[in-house]
């Protein structure tokens, strides 16, 4: 996870407008309408900015913009604004990326090389107030070569260097003319994607506009409006009535669309985890024993029945259990009677009312978790309710992120992390101990050499053997100290109107719904019949 600002509800109110809105007949022009070339969806927060520089589309699937790569259904690299894979040499060290002939921007101009030299040198700029910076710290110079070469020099080999290249590409000749951190180009973008902005009314939509000239063809829904609907259930009540084509809901809401025949659910795998961060500056969560019993308590296999309807799988660490870096040796039941035994082992005796208390400390803290979000309520509760049955006192706290940012140093959070495309990308911003409270990085954190060691040499080993069994050092390390309880891994839900073809789902990051869904590539839907 980056430094970002990860809000699974954004503070958007849903408005007496968007309540109304509910209400109105498909096509009646709450969000456009529902016409042959239209769709329109709903999600629940909306991105801060839409310019890459500052992170907007930085893992793919931005719609405005393109990388030199991008990903497939598969989650597999493929060409994007390249021509082909990129040509790695001098032991991995240099990557040498080919532009696709013929592309323009949306305003006319040509792409070249200069502009990817721009949008990375730019990013990487301290100055730049950017959420990918930290990701491409492998770099060390980026150049062109000719008219159509572009050649990246890295300072250490990076193993998944290719899969940081879905950054998108941004023009050069506008962004280069105005501050990267408030010039228009955050709200008015341009750039070589499939869809331009037509309009972004905050709080409420945005809406996109088919680009005739996209190099790949010219998409066949035209007009694709994202309405930003904070609340789960307006969300379920706009799509029942017909005001919006999809959305994304929680198993509750979306399995009440499961007999309706004009429409259909759509299931996402996802690195998404809902887990809890404990501080190691707090008196009790930084207690190894504490965290070490609280990892046994957890009912996760009843998490994901109960909380997830099944959608889901127990998370017994970053890593999802399928996954091909997942470690098989770290599953693990309940096991109540091993968590009092760590507990009694540490001096945590527990007192009359069944709470354990060691040298006058109170076997208890606070768990924060964002308001608005139901899921992670419900992880909470039934998180605090495990906890209480080995002693352990949790309190549940709801509060916006405004409140929780200062507080994550020493409360814990229930909180969600998960990057796609390559372990490194999720495991290092969220384990590693030289981010310790960089922002959202290592919330927690959590400081553990032999995983600092594990991380390094899987960042940097070209030999995917060496790799695997770094990510399972890492893996096995968080059950002997984990410095998170990670609970479940949720799959993303989408419920769409039946009437195009090509949707299919990705394996998403944590953060989704906007350019994650069926419509991360909506520019290949076809109308049905």
């Amino acid at each position: 996870m980056t430094r970002r600002r990860i809000r699974a509800a954004v503070a958007v109110a849903v408005t007496s407008g968007m309540a109304l809105a509910a209400c109105s007949a498909p096509g009646s022009g709450a969000d456009g309408g529902s016409t042959a070339g239209s769709v329109v969806v709903g999600v629940a927060s909306e991105p801060d900015t839409l310019s890459p520089l500052l992170g907007y589309g930085k893992d793919g699937n931005s719609k405005l913009f393109d990388g030199l790569l991008a990903r497939n259904a598969d989650m597999e690299l493929i060409p994007a604004l390249a021509s082909a894979l990129p040509e790695v040499g001098d032991g991995g060290l240099t990557y040498t990326y080919t532009l696709r002939k013929g592309v323009k921007f949306s305003d006319g101009e040509p792409l070249s090389p200069a502009d990817v030299v721009f949008t990375y040198r730019t990013v990487l700029d301290e100055k730049t107030n950017s959420t990918a910076r930290s990701e491409l710290d492998a770099i060390e110079d980026v150049s062109a070569e000719g008219d159509d070469k572009v050649v990246f020099r890295l300072a250490y080999p990076y193993a998944p260097f290719a899969g940081r290249t879905v950054l998108p590409i941004v023009p050069a000749h506008i962004a280069g003319k105005q501050d990267p951190n408030t010039g228009s180009f955050n709200t008015k973008p341009v750039g070589t994607g499939p869809y331009v902005l037509s309009s972004w009314r905050k709080g409420e939509k945005l809406t996109f506009k088919a680009n005739p000239d996209y190099w790949g063809g010219a998409p066949e829904v035209e007009t694709l409006t994202m309405a930003i609907v904070q609340d789960d259930d307006v969300r379920a009540t706009r799509l029942r009535s017909g005001d919006l084509d999809g959305a994304i809901l929680p198993p509750n809401l979306a399995a009440t669309f499961k007999d309706d025949d004009t429409r259909k659910t759509y299931t996402a795998t996802s690195y998404d985890n809902r887990t809890v961060t404990l501080p190691t500056a707090g008196e009790v969560t930084g207690d190894l024993a504490i965290r070490q019993a609280l990892d046994v308590a957890v009912d996760r296999e009843a998490m994901v029945d109960k909380i997830l309807d099944g959608a889901g799988r127990p998370a017994y660490g970053p890593v999802p259990v399928g996954d091909p870096w997942f470690a098989p040796d770290v599953e693990r039941a309940q096991d109540l009677g091993r968590a009092r035994s760590v507990l009694d082992g540490a001096g945590w005796k527990a007192g009359k009312d069944g709470i354990r208390s060691k040298d006058g400390r109170r076997a208890g803290f606070t768990l924060l978790h964002p308001s608005g979000d139901k899921v992670r309520q419900d992880h909470a509760l039934a998180y605090a309710s495990d906890a209480k049955k080995a002693g352990i006192d949790v309190t549940v706290e709801s509060a916006t992120w405004e409140v929780i940012e200062p507080r994550m140093k020493d409360d814990a959070v229930l909180a969600g992390f998960g990057s796609t495309g390559d372990p490194d990308f999720g495991l290092y911003t969220m384990l590693h101990s030289t981010l310790a409270g960089d922002g959202f990085n290592n919330m927690g954190r959590y400081d553990n050499p032999a995983v600092d060691q594990a991380l390094d040499s899987g960042r940097r080993s070209q030999d995917p053997t060496s790799r695997k069994a770094a990510y399972h050092t890492v893996q096995q390390e968080l059950v002997k100290d984990p410095g998170y309880t990670f609970l479940t891994h949720i799959d993303h839900l989408y419920v769409l109107a039946d009437r195009w073809d090509g949707l299919t789902t990705q394996t998403e990051p944590h953060e989704h719904g906007f350019a994650s869904g069926p419509w991360w590539n909506v520019e290949d839907w076809k109308p049905k019949g």
